[in-house]
């Protein structure tokens, strides 16, 4: 099994509103399904297992792309979604934040009795896990939230997020089943986080004599000095949307498929057709969600350009796109199941098209120029955040022709 990777995040108070975690849920159900239906339930596991696309699915489904409630809010919306389905779906997610944590291995053996899967091992994995991150690695953050999700073929992931009070940010863990070795000695492939200097970690293999000396994983400084961590993913303080947070060719030869050329124009795109260019701007982010490969994740805050964020930025969440996008996504997965794959094509379509006009997309600067117009056009779209509904602008001139693209 390997450590798949961790994130740095602020720390972020605030509550999921009902008008943003009810449609969460009916995206991320929708999400999900798409992808078991196009690659399997394995695939579903290691996407959550990877820290860059997990935060990249939290951001296009309108939570703050950088802080660290997209954790327990997506987790927690995929959970209330997904598990009536999980007969179905072959998905299981277990666990939660606080005392729900606590009823992992209870919930893993009852997943057990219901699959044929051996539940007290899955229960065994999951109190280890938290062990390793909790005790064994002893970098300053307390675990508060556990889930593990696993499928009836025993594929199996664990995402848990630790507070530190003193430096104000979380840290979340990510583990995959895939590639099981050994989860004491480098289980880790890597941990992304700020070398905050010496920190005590029994799984480096030079800790091999205190682990030889020890009968249990507890709360011992290793004979030597461990290795410093490597690499990062650490999400900035700000709460705004800046320019360097995004890949600007990325962005914009996505915003230029869907603003300045129609769906007829591609073949393939028929089916999407009468839909308008903002919302083919959300699906073609969703879309990069469903059938982008794990280099395209790099820049989560590109995501959030989607379906915005609930505190406003980089925009409201403009509630009529949102429901469009869920609405043809929910319409395609449908029709899929029939034997109907039009649809799911065409929106797999749209992320390709995206990434074939990055080859010779030249962005311009005008990134302050895009927020404007999306905050300004977002009463158009019901936008809303947690303060209240978007209203029309007062206007001193004509921003009518901002662009973002040359």
């Amino acid at each position: 099994m390997k450590k798949s990777g961790s994130a740095d995040l602020p720390l972020h108070g605030g509550h999921v509103p009902l008008w943003l975690s009810e449609r969460m849920a009916k995206l991320g159900l929708a999400i999900v399904e798409t992808i078991a239906m196009e690659f399997g339930t394995a695939e579903v596991i290691a996407k959550l297992a990877n820290p860059f696309w997990f935060q990249s699915f939290g951001a296009v489904m309108g939570m703050d792309w950088h802080s660290s409630g997209i954790t327990t809010s997506v987790l927690g919306a995929l959970k209330k979604s997904v598990n009536p389905h999980s007969r179905e779906l072959g998905i299981y997610i277990c666990g939660g934040k606080g005392r729900h944590s606590t009823k992992t291995p209870q919930e893993l053996i009852a997943v057990g009795n219901r699959t044929g899967l051996n539940g007290n091992d899955l229960a065994n994995l999951s109190r280890l896990t938290a062990k390793v991150d909790n005790t064994a690695i002893q970098d300053g953050f307390q675990l508060y939230q556990h889930n593990f999700i696993v499928n009836t073929a025993g594929d199996w992931c664990v995402i848990q997020q630790g507070m530190n009070n003193v430096t104000g940010t979380a840290r979340r863990y990510h583990w995959h089943s895939h590639d099981l070795k050994s989860f004491i000695n480098e289980p880790h492939t890597f941990i992304y986080g700020e070398n905050q200097g010496q920190i005590l970690n029994l799984t480096a293999a030079n800790a091999a004599g205190t682990r030889d000396k020890s009968l249990l994983i507890v709360n011992e400084h290793p004979d030597k000095i461990i290795k410093e961590i490597q690499q990062h993913l650490i999400l900035p303080n700000h709460h705004d949307v800046r320019m360097k947070d995004v890949n600007m060719k990325r962005l914009g030869a996505m915003l230029w498929m869907a603003h300045e050329n129609k769906p007829e124009d591609f073949e393939g795109l028929l089916m999407l057709q009468g839909m308008g260019p903002r919302t083919i701007q959300s699906l073609a982010l969703v879309s990069e969600v469903i059938y982008g490969t794990p280099t395209r994740f790099d820049d989560p805050a590109r995501f959030s350009f989607a379906h915005g964020g609930k505190d406003g930025h980089p925009f409201p969440v403009p509630i009529k796109v949102f429901d469009e996008t869920i609405t043809t996504l929910q319409t395609a997965i449908s029709r899929a199941k029939i034997g109907n794959s039009d649809k799911i094509h065409a929106i797999k379509k749209l992320s390709e098209i995206s990434m074939e006009a990055e080859k010779s997309f030249t962005p311009n600067d005008n990134f302050d120029a895009l927020i404007i117009k999306e905050r300004n056009e977002s009463y158009l779209y019901g936008g809303r955040t947690v303060f209240g509904e978007a209203k029309p602008p007062k206007r001193n001139g004509d921003d009518s022709q901002l662009s973002f693209w040359p």
